[in-house]
């Protein structure tokens, strides 16, 4: 896959990220969605599977201020950083992503998520841990 078109496609995923609601024609009808959090694993066939697995987890809007792309052969790989507002907290986590495109369309997701981290984890982590990039 091209740099652009890889670009076009990441660009149309993190929208579906940030707003919860699929761009038409992102993923092929039948997309199938392989999920890995901390300790567990999920799958979903079908974008009404893929939309309802991803509000299970991320019910609320949310941004991605970070992201980075890698174009693959078949696809890509995009590495995420996302951050939200949900029952009177902000989440935050970090997921990479790897995409199949088949006909212009992701035709296959495995998400890979660190898991959902409160306000109480991150200020652990900032307290415990000294990155050397953000």
């Amino acid at each position: 896959m091209n740099a652009a078109q890889a670009k076009e496609l990441a660009d149309r995923l993190v929208e579906f990220l940030e707003t919860g609601t699929p761009p038409e024609g992102l993923f092929a009808p039948e997309v199938f969605t392989d999920l890995t959090v901390p300790l567990w694993r999920r799958q979903a066939a079908g974008v009404g599977g893929l939309v309802a697995l991803r509000h299970e987890g991320h019910p609320s809007p949310g941004r991605v201020p970070r992201r980075r792309l890698d174009p693959t052969p078949t696809g890509f790989v995009l590495e995420v950083e996302e951050r939200w507002e949900q029952g009177g907290q902000s989440w935050y986590c970090r997921e990479l992503m790897r995409a199949d495109v088949e006909d212009g369309v992701i035709s296959e997701l495995s998400v890979y998520c660190t898991g959902d981290w409160d306000q109480a984890r991150q200020q652990a982590h900032a307290r415990d841990v000294e990155l050397l990039r953000a």
